[in-house]
């Protein structure tokens, strides 16, 4: 039975945490250039309120999609995000200068975000808490200064515990739980509950689309946006 529900959840067929989103009723995607060319007319066409874009890994990489889906995305009246993907390997102010040169100030975007995960080697080997805490601080601290306003902290709750248990209290978190509803932190403000979500209007390589949930109703999603 738990080989066929994993194989189920696989194929996008099952979403495990489906009950415990159902009374969020502010959700959204994240989207990246594994999504393809995206049309934006249909995507935002089904019930989506806002969107995160990837914009830049490290301190060279940019998404090849991102500038053309922060225009259309916005255009298209989602309100509209971009990330980071954190490299535990790279200078944290190359990482800042990078996602700065990419991703514009823009009223009324969602605050500017680190995606702090473990990848790689580092999925077995996690980077100790000393050397990435003074990373973030300075990584956090540029974006804070340019787009004024607190970035976000995207990660999974292993990550949330080896970095910021105790920390960066007055940062939002976006939390990952594909199973589950999150059990930290207890004041997470975006969920993202599935990686195997499908919106009409993506025509890339990864076939599914992440899709998340905002912590509140439209009232409190409008006061976090112009806040």
């Amino acid at each position: 039975m738990v080989i066929l529900l994993a194989v189920l959840r696989q194929m996008g067929v099952w979403i495990p945490n489906a009950l415990f989103v159902r009374n969020y009723v502010v959700r959204g995607a994240d989207v990246s250039a594994y999504q393809g060319t995206i049309d934006w007319k249909r995507l935002s066409s089904q019930p989506i309120r806002f969107v995160f874009l990837k914009a830049t890994e490290g301190a060279g990489f940019q998404d090849k999609q991102f500038a053309r889906n922060w225009e259309q995305a916005r255009q298209s009246g989602l309100v509209v995000g971009a990330y980071h993907f954190f490299n535990f390997d790279v200078p944290a102010s190359e990482q800042a200068e990078n996602f700065i040169r990419t991703v514009p100030v823009q009223a009324g975007a969602l605050p500017p975000t680190v995606d702090v995960e473990f990848y790689g080697k580092f999925n077995q080997n996690h980077p100790a808490r000393e050397k990435v805490r003074p990373m973030l601080d300075t990584l956090l601290t540029a974006l804070e200064e340019h787009y004024g306003k607190k970035p976000m902290l995207y990660c999974t709750e292993s990550a949330y515990h080896a970095y910021l248990t105790g920390a960066y209290v007055q940062n939002p978190v976006w939390i990952r739980n594909v199973w589950l509803k999150p059990s930290v932190p207890a004041n997470w403000t975006f969920w993202q509950y599935t990686d195997k979500g499908r919106l009409d209007g993506t025509n890339g390589t990864e076939q599914f689309v992440d899709l998340n949930v905002f912590c509140g109703g439209e009232q409190a999603f409008q006061q976090f946006v112009s806040g």
